[in-house]
Order: structure tokens, then C-alpha cells, then sequence
């Protein structure tokens, strides 16, 4: 059996972060997610999608995502549910996040986390975000050369 999701879209809000009661971190957000299609009136409809993170991956989302800001997520479709106020079931559809990659630069405004050596974690890439590695983003200055030697080239 396969169950596996990959979207690509835009955060609708703020991802919110909470923890269980014995303390792993659960972030949510919702994601929405262009059609490949265009509707009668010529627009572009889009899927809004209910995504949800645990424990670090959960953290990093909450810290360095925001709402407008493009993001990958790669993970499982989860179908659960409960019972309302009125006693009613109700059934809830989600995608439990496994990665998240976040799509946006540093530069593009949206972005409020570090941006330069020593400051913290690599907002591009949270699953390498662990121990002490510190964030350099070799493009920061476009304008000069990057000096790579013909040792550092793997052909």
C-alpha cells in the first residue's frame, strides 16, 4: 500500500504551534494549492489544505513560516474523527507532514528569520538543522564572484 502526498502551495495563515500534554511540539496550517486548470470564468481555483507537523519539524515551521510564504510538503493523507457539541461525527482529512521544504529566499521580504552566519538555523533546509551547523548564504551578494577552486568540484 502507497499513501503518499506532495504539494506545493502557500500558507493561508501563521502556522499556530501547540504541545501535547507530555510536551511534543504540533504545528498546523493550511495550505493552498493551485488547480492545474482554469473554471469557466477563466480564473484559477485553488485546494486549501489542512497540514499537520510534529515535534522539531513542528517548531521550525512555526518559527520561520508565515503566512504568503511558498512551501513543499511531503508526507501522508490521514482521515480521523470525532464527535462535535451537537453529538455529531465529524470527519477531518489532513496531510501529517513528514517534510516541509521552504520555498521561499531570504531575500523576498517575507522572510524574518536569520540570514547570516551564526545567527541560527538554515530556514531552506530544517531537516539538516541539527547540532550546531550555523546558516551562510553563499548568494547574499550577488554581485561578487564565488571562489571555488577546481578541488572543490566533484568532476
Amino acid at each position: 500500500m502507497i499513501n503518499r502526498v506532495v504539494l506545493v502551495g502557500r500558507l493561508t495563515r501563521d502556522p499556530e504551534l501547540r504541545y501535547t500534554p507530555s510536551g511534543v511540539a504540533v504545528a498546523t496550517f493550511t495550505l493552498a494549492v493551485n488547480r492545474t486548470y482554469k473554471n469557466a470564468q477563466g480564473e484559477r481555483e485553488a485546494d486549501f489544505i489542512n497540514i499537520v507537523v510534529w515535534r522539531q519539524l513542528a517548531e521550525l515551521c512555526a518559527n520561520y513560516l508565515k503566512k504568503g510564504r511558498q512551501a513543499a510538503v511531503d508526507g501522508r493523507l490521514q482521515t480521523r474523527s470525532y464527535e462535535n457539541n451537537e453529538g455529531r461525527k465529524v470527519y477531518v482529512t489532513e496531510v501529517v507532514a513528514e517534510n516541509v521544504q521552504f520555498l521561499d529566499s531570504a531575500q523576498s521580504g517575507s522572510y524574518s528569520g536569520p540570514t547570516s552566519a551564526g545567527q541560527g538555523m538554515d530556514p531552506m533546509n530544517p531537516r539538516t538543522n541539527q547540532g550546531s551547523h550555523s546558516y551562510q548564504d553563499p548568494f547574499a551578494d550577488e554581485s561578487q564572484p564565488i571562489d571555488i577552486s577546481d578541488d572543490d568540484l566533484p568532476f
